[in-house]
């Protein structure tokens, strides 16, 4: 067992994923005559202890209030993380014919990032703080558009100023002109700095979900976008029934499956006590395909003896490398996954599920 890891001593709270609400879509929708897709999601954020070198106190009374004073900020800089870095954001726009979808793509993003050379708060009049919150860190929404075959940005709104289902285009005018100068042509202006791809939701079935942007569901229409052009589109499944495959739709499932088929594999060896934190990799063919502990290689080459390391690593491996799952794919390509899981080992032999 890790030096730097005992029992689990702090629980954090789910966090939602964020979502316009339904009257706000109704309405634009009604405005615009597109549809909108969305699913409701929990995430759980997880994070590693650092171990803590602790002075000795002068006294009880001085640990005491030292310890007291220690954790305040601990657990204040912890919250502050968790709600900055952890926050479900909401979503840009794209229509596309009679749609409209949410995009976690960040097309705007990416332009304004890749130009940002004066490093101040403001960005070619375009104030990141002016309007941002924890849902929207951006400070601003995009909306996009495809038209003849093309990828074009038509607004820049303020954060959620579509609840009432219409935004200021005077404003949004403003700031695309501030922008881009002579490229805002006809309202618009063409993207062709964008690469990859982009999908629609055909169906309500939410596979996998990152808890702040992207978004896979079950069935998609990828749009393939080559420096701003409509190369492809095509309705794919991001799931795939492998044959003998164990269901994996719902990841939270997953650490218990992968916890009772090594908890009967499992014999009572002394030689090292495994319990601690591990991270199991499905492969993009549903396959384990590796175990490692969930530190640093810093972390590891400093608290363990590479013989325990490599004993219970190949321990686990060697108990789970049958298991075979479903194919999970994201945007019509095959995905590996990553499973957090956490054992514990109790003085009898007992091998515990501590997977939260």
């Amino acid at each position: 067992m890790s030096i730097i890891e005992g029992r689990r001593l702090l629980s954090f709270p789910r966090f939602h994923y964020a979502k316009e609400s339904t009257s706000q879509k109704s309405k634009l929708s009604s405005q615009y005559n597109f549809e909108f897709h969305s699913e409701y999601i929990e995430t759980i954020p997880v994070f590693n202890r650092d171990s803590l070198d602790q002075a000795r106190p002068g006294s009880i009374i001085e640990y005491g209030m030292n310890m007291v004073k220690f954790f305040i900020i601990v657990w204040t800089l912890i919250t502050t993380s968790l709600v900055v870095f952890a926050s479900p954001q909401i979503p840009d726009y794209i229509v596309y014919g009679k749609d409209t979808v949410q995009t976690y793509n960040l097309i705007l993003e990416r332009y304004l990032q890749r130009h940002d050379t004066i490093k101040t708060d403001q960005l070619f009049g375009l104030s990141f703080r002016d309007g941002a919150n924890f849902n929207c860190w951006r400070g601003y929404q995009a909306i996009y558009g495809i038209q003849n075959d093309s990828l074009f940005l038509v607004a820049i709104i303020s954060c959620g100023e579509l609840k009432n289902g219409k935004f200021n285009r005077s404003q949004s005018i403003d700031k695309i002109s501030s922008i881009f100068g002579r490229r805002f042509e006809n309202g618009k202006v063409f993207i062709d700095w964008f690469d990859g791809n982009i999908s629609f939701p055909l169906s309500n079935k939410v596979l996998r979900c990152d808890g702040i942007f992207n978004t896979t569901f079950e069935k998609e229409k990828v749009l393939l976008i080559s420096k701003g052009l409509l190369t492809k589109i095509e309705e794919v499944s991001n799931y795939v029934d492998s044959r003998n495959g164990i269901d994996r739709r719902d990841k939270e499932k997953i650490p218990d499956i992968i916890f009772k088929e090594l908890k009967k594999k499992w014999k009572n060896q002394k030689e090292f006590d495994c319990s601690d934190k591990y991270v199991v990799t499905i492969d993009s063919n549903g396959y384990i395909s590796e175990v490692k502990m969930r530190y640093s290689e810093q972390e590891i080459e400093k608290y363990y003896e590479m013989t325990e390391y490599k004993f219970c690593i190949d321990k686990l491996f060697k108990a789970l490398r049958a298991l075979k799952f479903d194919v999970i794919r994201d945007k019509g390509q095959p995905v590996s996954e990553d499973i957090y899981l956490e054992i514990w080992i109790d003085d009898n032999g007992k091998l515990e599920n501590w997977t939260r």
